[in-house]
């Protein structure tokens, strides 16, 4: 207690200025450090039960797609990446997300049409049973082929035999139900002639035919097609080609099919003759003057569909001649002598094409192609003669721009996003098809527990866009251009090029005040830009306001020994940082000129955001501005203040003026805490190359140098530089940065008796600084007379660069921030009622009860959290967060009606503390940062939720509240609804009797154990699902799991009787042993004297 007593006097005895806390107390929960002038008697609620870690709903594209596939009666369609994940979609709402275990790439996808069951065969070799019929899918079975490569699979239309093609082109026969290999195998010796001499390569199509269901057309890569009689074990027929094969598909009559090749040609076969093609066709190959076809790229899949009123189709991708170049992956319609050509963004890799019927031998009646690309996912519409694309209702363009930045907005004000939703829609892209969007499959509801959210992305090329995020969806709301402000470079013009090697306008952070409307844009350039709402359009020039914010770096040694109670810095002690005019370089120096130039000129702008004032740094003597690395902006104050690793800035937005700008050394006076040496300044070339990279795998020496400190900072009263909160732009700079801001009504003395407007700063030092304001209240007197800025101090230090700052009343509530109520800047004037701001708790007539009274400051570091009482600066609790990692983000979020700090760790914990007593209620090792892009894109939000940016192109949305997590399946889209299966056409009598009707199949009776036996052991291994007891439980009514489950017991109580068989059999067999050895034994002694024996 005696250490607790010499705090507790220091806090006491200090200047009015504040004091520094000892940061060295450890506790493993909040552990209270002082006594309280006044008793603090807050009823907290959230226990540990109150939290639960999962996964709720992921946005975005698909990331490296690898596989397509679509169930033409559920319509839904399923994308499989190079990840190993599968994504499903159908109606709007309907998007689910689902990963297997290992990492492999998926090679293809079946689905059981109609059955609510997906096939996925990986790279890995294996193939898994997924059930559809929960809201969250499961893997029912799994086999894993040991000995040959999994190629290619075919499940045809309701059967419960796949087909399984493999490297060494052989093909297997698995049962979908028991996810048993059949006996039955098709040798790629057996499929060839015996006469030829070299392998026919891997099985690159499987089908069956159209006509008979017991032919099985079987494609190996080197050109040879065999069709196979499942019956009678033998080959129909057999062609040969030059050259390679990718794709085969049949005509519906199953008379004709039509083959791919590497040589860019289209062959048809008739079945009538297969010594030679029926017709050969280069679509893209012209004729060169030598009479020579010109070589093409090959086509690596065709779909041969046909149509009743119409010519059939002929859909395939590439076969463009490679003389071309520079020309755009294309996807190529032939509609009888029509041939349309669609150039793609990005390479193609899988089309599908969908028809009405989900039955090979009836007329397809094509009416849309699915087209996957690398970086896109479009629909083109079959019935129009111009082709046009369906308007995606999914959120598939998140990364048209790398995402650099997110926000997280929930229970935001309701009349927002029906106004942004009205701004954007003006700017939508026309030319879309005017049909309703073709995968309409599943079903949605909006859940009970849904409130307007809001997220906003920044990207590499400037822009910003708004997202309705409410009832777990993505719709694209509204999009910022904040290029649009500055002048293009003009040709040959290097200004600023020594700052940003490439994407000068990347967003960096963004600041939003719902409310107000008022929106902040920090840029890589060094450059801020504010924005207000408007519903008119504008005609006005936008105000450039130039800072001149860079000092010589002083090297931080060590906090001093002598100084540790820092007081108020006296005015003088340190000259301030100027702002500039905007005077040029000299002599090819740059000095006082800003990275980008501002439109001077008045810029008609439409409704929505526009812009208001730009701030930016400039270079001085040829060293470039540093970048921001903190921002804060306040309406109701109409302030905005931000930082980076050379001091701070304040600027009054509503004046347009400069208010404060200062080093960091200059905010702590002659009571600093630190011994710094003076050193040169070096040159800083910044790139946003970690910003914008579209890399997986992006570990870069960033990571390396934001590992654990070294075991130095463990002593009581050394601190080593930790890292800066902003992770993009993570350095082993001895410089203190200024690393978060919050504005807020505050005691900026302990003598106060009132709340006045004050800003808390927080450096990479672990000092947190309170600087004391005073903002003229009316009206007019606001827009006339200066605000003026008191002297600060230091409050606290903590081990640890400085995350977040929040305040809390005395009944342990978020007190919300003093905001003004919107309202529109080119409005039309009412002389009855002329406009002014109305603010919302703002000091002194404003203020809660609570706060008159004092109020706590919540403080987090990379390492630590703190918990004061103002005005007094009090430290009531403390916890140590973490000892060999260190905090990512950190944020106070309510959750569960209650309020805890919610934290990140770099070792991939996610925790949550409560408030204001610092216990730890959830630690959960959810996800290693492996790469920079998770740090720069995790935000926490109200209610328990979580984002980030799980691959370059795909949100990820997770929730840590329990309440959530129990009406997640509320929530979520049905994937699977009952749909009776169409019913065959009938086709004729005459068409009938002539041989045109399909021969049906009993496949059971050729594959089954019966008849085919059983396959080898060490060919494959079956591996059951591991369905955790949710997906049991959902499960349980499901067709495909039923009948798993009933097979199951049905083996497993034959394999019973099998044995309780072989052991009765084996009983009969030695009792007639011993019947025979007993009656022989009668007869050899039968006549024996017993003397003889």
């Amino acid at each position: 207690m005696k250490k607790f007593r010499k705090v507790l006097d220091g806090l006491t005895t200090s200047s009015p200025g504040g004091t520094l806390g000892s940061p060295s107390y450890s506790s493993a929960a909040g552990t209270p450090t002082a006594s309280t002038p006044r008793e603090i008697d807050v009823q907290e609620t959230l226990v540990s039960e109150n939290f639960q870690l999962c996964k709720t709903v992921r946005h975005g594209f698909p990331y490296q797609p690898t596989a397509l596939a679509f169930d033409p009666v559920q319509k839904i369609v399923a994308i499989g990446s190079r990840t190993g994940g599968v994504r499903i979609l159908g109606r709007p709402g309907v998007d689910c997300y689902c990963h297997h275990e290992t990492t492999a790439a998926v090679l293809q996808l079946q689905f059981l049409i109609n059955e609510g069951a997906l096939v996925t065969a990986c790279a890995d070799d294996t193939l898994h049973l997924w059930n559809l019929r929960q809201r969250r899918p499961a893997i029912l079975h799994s086999l894993k082929f040991n000995r040959e490569r999994i190629t290619f699979c075919h499940l045809p239309f309701q059967s419960k035999w796949l087909y399984v093609g493999t490297e060494r082109g052989n093909t297997h026969i698995v049962n979908i139900e028991s996810f048993v290999l059949s006996g039955y195998v098709i040798m790629w010796n057996k499929a060839i002639e015996l006469c030829t001499k070299t392998h026919p390569g891997p099985v690159v199509h499987l089908s069956d035919s159209p006509k008979d269901e017991g032919k099985l057309l079987i494609g190996f890569e080197s050109g040879t097609v065999v069709q196979w009689d499942l019956r009678m074990k033998k080959v129909d027929f057999r062609i040969y080609y030059d050259e390679a094969i990718h794709s085969v598909s049949w005509h519906h009559e199953g008379k004709q099919f039509m083959c791919s090749h590497s040589d860019g040609s289209l062959t048809l076969w008739n079945q009538r003759n297969t010594a030679r093609p029926f017709q050969i066709t280069f679509p893209h190959g012209k004729i060169q003057k030598d009479g020579r076809k010109e070589s093409c790229k090959p086509i690596l899949k065709v779909e041969y569909k046909t149509s009743r009123n119409s010519e059939p189709f002929v859909i395939f991708s590439g076969g463009l001649s490679y003389d071309k170049a520079g020309r755009r992956p294309t996807l190529t319609i032939m509609h009888g002598k029509a041939i349309t050509v669609l150039e793609m963004d990005h390479p193609i890799v899988e089309f599908m094409v969908l028809c009405e019927t989900p039955y090979n031998n009836e007329v397809q009646e094509p009416y849309a192609v699915v087209v996957l690309l690398e970086k896109d996912f479009i629909v083109v519409d079959l019935t129009q003669s111009n082709f046009p694309i369906f308007e995606n209702p999914y959120p598939m363009d998140i990364h048209e721009s790398p995402v650099t930045c997110t926000a997280y907005f929930a229970d935001c004000p309701p009349d927002i996003i029906p106004i942004l939703y009205s701004i954007g829609a003006k700017h939508k892209k026309t030319g879309f098809s005017q049909k309703e969007w073709p995968i309409t499959g599943g079903t949605w509801n909006v859940g009970s527990q849904t409130y307007p959210e809001i997220i906003i992305t920044g990207h590499a090329d400037g822009s910003i866009k708004f997202w309705d995020a409410s009832a777990i969806t993505l719709q694209m709301l509204y999009k910022l251009k904040t290029s649009k402000v500055f002048e293009k470079p003009k040709p040959g013009e290097v200004r600023g090029g020594d700052l940003v090697e490439e994407d000068p306008y990347a967003v960096q952070m963004v600041s939003w005040c719902p409310q107000s409307r008022i929106f902040c844009v920090v840029g890589i350039s060094a450059h801020i830009i504010l924005y207000r709402f408007s519903k008119y359009e504008a005609n006005t020039p936008i105000v450039s306001l130039e800072v001149r914010l860079q000092c010589d770096t002083e090297e931080v040694l060590s906090p001093s020994e002598t100084e540790n109670q820092p007081c108020s810095p006296e005015p003088g002690s340190h000259s301030p940082v100027q702002a500039s005019p905007g005077s040029g370089a000299s002599e090819g120096v740059k000095d006082s000129i800003p990275c980008l130039k501002v439109k001077e000129r008045p810029v008609r702008v439409p409704p929505g955001y526009q812009a208001e004032l730009v701030v930016q740094l400039l270079w001085v003597d040829g060293e470039p501005p540093g970048q921001i690395t903190s921002l804060d902006i306040n309406s109701a104050y109409g302030l905005l203040a931000f930082g980076n690793s050379n001091g701070l800035a304040v600027v009054d937005y509503l004046q347009k003026t400069l208010l404060l700008c200062l080093s960091t050394l200059d905010l702590y006076g002659a009571a600093d805490p630190y011994q710094r040496l003076t050193r040169s300044p070096r040159k800083n070339r910044q790139s946003t190359s970690g910003l914008t990279e579209l890399s997986d795998n992006q570990q870069s020496v960033d990571m390396e140098r934001s590992k654990s400190p070294t075991s130095a900072e463990s002593r009581e009263n050394s601190f080593s530089r930790s890292r800066s909160s902003s992770v993009s732009s993570i350095d082993r700079e001895t410089k203190e940065a200024v690393t978060t801001l919050q504005f807020g009504e505050s005691y900026g003395r302990k003598g106060d008796a009132q709340p006045t407007p004050c800003l808390w700063v927080g450096t990479s030092l672990g000092v947190v600084l309170l600087i004391p304001m005073s903002v003229p209240t009316e009206e007019e007197e606001r827009l006339e007379e200066p605000v003026t800025i008191g002297p600060g101090g230091a409050v606290l230090l903590m081990k640890g660069s400085i995350l977040r700052l929040a305040f809390l009343d005395l009944a342990g509530a978020i007190i919300p921030g003093p905001h003004e109520v919107w309202r529109d800047p080119n409005g039309p004037e009412d002389p009855d009622r002329p406009r002014r701001r109305k603010l919302i708790n703002f000091s002194p007539w404003s203020s809660q009860d609570g706060c008159a009274e004092g109020h706590l400051a919540v403080v987090c570091s990379e390492r630590q959290a703190k918990v004061l009482l103002m005005p007094s600066q009090a430290c009531l609790f403390v916890h140590n967060i973490t000892e060999s990692s260190f905090v990512l983000r950190a944020d106070v979020v309510t959750a569960c009606n209650s309020v805890c700090l919610a934290c990140f760790c770099a070792n991939g914990h996610i925790m949550t503390l409560s408030l204001p007593s610092l216990r730890p209620l959830m630690d959960v090792n959810y996800l290693p940062m492996t790469d920079m892009r998770i740090a720069r894109t995790f935000c926490f939000t109200n209610g328990g939720q979580a984002l980030y940016l799980s691959s370059p192109t795909e949100v990820q949305r997770i929730t840590f509240s329990q309440d959530m997590c129990e009406n997640l399946q509320e929530m979520l889209g049905e994937l699977f609804t009952p749909i009776e299966t169409p019913e065959v056409q009938n086709r004729g009598f005459l068409k009938g009797f002539f041989g045109g009707n399909a021969q049906n199949l009993d496949r059971e009776e050729l594959f089954g154990e019966a008849s085919a036996g059983k396959a080898s052991r060490s060919l494959a291994q079956h591996i059951p699902g591991q369905v955790g007891m949710e997906g049991m439980k959902a499960a349980a009514g499901g067709v495909v799991g039923d009948l798993a489950r009933a097979r199951i017991a049905l083996d497993e109580r034959g394999q019973r009787l099998g044995e309780l068989e072989d052991r009765t059999a084996h009983m009969m067999t030695s009792a007639e042993t011993f019947s025979k050895h007993a009656h022989e034994l009668m007869l050899k002694c039968k006549d024996k004297k017993w003397y003889q024996f």
